[in-house]
């Protein structure tokens, strides 16, 4: 049964790629766009359909949940290349452009962090920590 959650990740990706070429062609854009984005939304839309009828039986979920993780960061990490390959290439501007947001972010998340520092979170029980790393359950 885990071939079925293998079967819908499919079912999605094909689907994603196809939305995301038509997209690049309305756009007026020789590549897909968001292709990979629709299909894990998809996938997740799906998912939650089928949890609501009944349907996902746990085989099913791990072949899901074992192909969208693997998934994930594949597809990043050759978003990622292309990416860098086409900001190299296209000029100063892409890389001001990319340069830039790392800087911003950066302060942004500097400054978030110091804007409101509230009390800190409680130490938790030691024992508890413990048992629940060992995979058992704390009672206390």
């Amino acid at each position: 049964m885990i071939i079925y959650g293998v079967g819908i990740l499919a079912l999605c990706t094909l689907v994603g790629t196809v939305v995301g070429d038509l997209l690049g062609i309305l756009l007026g854009v020789k590549s897909n766009v968001g292709g990979v984005g629709i299909a894990m939304i998809l996938l997740i839309f799906i998912r939650l359909w089928m949890h609501k009828r009944g349907l996902m039986i746990p085989e099913t979920e791990k072949g899901v949940t074992f192909w969208g993780t693997m998934y994930i960061p594949v597809v990043v990490a050759m978003a990622a290349q292309q990416n860098v390959v086409s900001a190299l290439s296209s000029g100063h501007l892409a890389l001001f452009a990319a340069v830039g947001s790392v800087v911003v972010c950066t302060f942004t998340i500097a400054a978030l962090s110091r804007y409101k520092k509230g009390e800190p979170l409680p130490k938790e029980n030691e024992q508890e920590v413990t048992l629940a790393n060992i995979g058992g359950k704390a009672h206390g």
